[in-house]
């Protein structure tokens, strides 16, 4: 369940010790109307609100470690909760503070939608709440007040405040904020929230679909449905699905990182390069650079990729992957005697590594890569993990450290 919280090898490395970084647990809004069929608000309005605090960089803790507390401490997922079973569940999951609340939807509405149209459905009244687990004490409470057109303006409102709420340092502007999440068709909204809560895959996907459709720049179901392309190993579709991702959404980089992989599998290396290039500026692991330094390889690039390559080892020296990666580039460059080091270095953490023992023979008796030699050609090995959260509690440890 503590995904989220793994221990970060450079956090020992750099003798850190434990993890201080604040995190947050929303949990889906409780619904207090009286009317059927509506409990996805409640979820959207969660989704909305951990989007908005990711995106800024704030740590908060996924949705499957929330579902899998509930299912640990035998919570219904959906059912209003006491305030010690919320309490329980934030300190199950090592939450410094917990957003949650209550919506109702209102009938007749007194609001026209931002659309301009009289025929609202109702209008929607949100309330949130926090529990600073600190101090087990509670927080602020605010709220939003509109038509239930309008929700997800009404999120994005809300978003803000909770960002004011939980750490003033991180909010931003408020304009700025708003123009960055776009207005999305609350059909779309409701058909990518039942995908999320679908227990049928061909039923999730269904719902992802519809919602992509319903509303073409909706950034959400495109990475779903772009996640569940990437395990059926369909590069094409994935691509597609990803690069439709915003970068407002918290798996922006994520998705990038993925179209890069996909990109690199389709040999378009130059744009693979390009899609790792952006994911390194802003979240350096050592998985990335790797990757990177593959794209860079296979282009020709070897001095690039053997600079990359390097940070990729300089971030964790124990993967043979990546001592093995650096002396094929520079084995392929004609460094022979550097890639021998690179080479025996992957065999004393890799005995068994076959294709090592095989190029360092080769990089010993100086006989270097030849045209149209298939086996040794393409060798780099990529890395398909990503832990951008491992590097978020990194730099909110160091930036708390300060």
């Amino acid at each position: 369940m503590h995904r989220f919280f793994a221990v970060i090898t450079l956090l020992v490395m750099g003798g850190l010790g434990s993890l201080d970084a604040a995190t947050v647990l929303v949990l889906p809004f409780f619904n207090h109307s009286k009317l059927e069929g509506i409990d996805w608000i409640g979820e959207s309005i969660s989704e909305a609100v951990h989007d908005s605090l990711s995106s800024e960089g704030l740590l908060v803790v996924d949705r499957e470690d929330r579902l899998e507390a509930y299912r640990r401490l035998s919570l219904r997922p959906g059912a209003e909760l006491t305030r010690a079973s919320i309490i329980k569940i934030g300190q199950t999951l090592d939450a410094d503070s917990i957003v949650f609340g209550s919506y109702e939807l209102l009938s007749p509405s007194s609001f026209k939608s931002d659309s301009g149209k009289d025929d609202s459905k109702g209008t929607l009244r949100i309330a949130a709440r926090l529990i600073d687990l600190k101090r087990l004490a509670a927080g602020s409470e605010f709220s939003e007040l509109g038509a239930i057109e309008d929700l997800t303006a009404l999120e994005n409102h809300l978003s803000w405040q909770t960002l004011g709420f939980v750490d003033e340092k991180t909010k931003p502007n408020e304009q700025e904020f708003l123009r960055k999440r776009p207005v999305v068709r609350l059909d779309a909204v409701e058909s990518y929230v039942r995908g999320l809560l679908a227990q049928n895959p061909d039923e999730r996907h269904r719902y992802f679909m519809k919602a992509a459709r319903l509303d073409e720049h909706y950034s959400q179901p495109c990475f779903q449905l772009g996640k569940a392309a990437w395990t059926m190993r369909d590069y094409r579709a994935t691509a597609n699905w990803l690069a439709r991702v915003n970068h407002s959404d918290p798996h922006y980089f994520e998705a990038q990182f993925f179209l890069g992989l996909c990109r690199y599998n389709l040999r378009d290396f130059p744009g693979a390069e390009q899609a790792f290039q952006v994911v390194a500026a802003a979240v350096p692991l050592n998985e990335v650079y790797n990757d990177l330094a593959a794209a860079q390889s296979r282009q020709g690039n070897f001095p690039a990729a053997a600079a990359s390559f390097r940070k990729a080892l300089e971030g964790d020296s124990s993967d043979p992957d990546y001592y093995f990666n650096l002396g094929y580039v520079l084995w392929r460059s004609g460094k022979v005697f550097e890639a021998v080091a690179s080479f025996r270095a992957t065999l004393e953490r890799n005995p068994h590594d076959a294709e090592a023992t095989t190029l360092l023979g080769r990089a010993l008796k100086e006989d270097g890569p030849k045209p149209g030699d298939t086996r040794s050609d393409a060798r780099e090995r990529l890395k398909t993990s990503y832990e951008e959260n491992a590097y978020k509690q990194l730099q909110a440890e160091l930036h708390s450290r300060k």
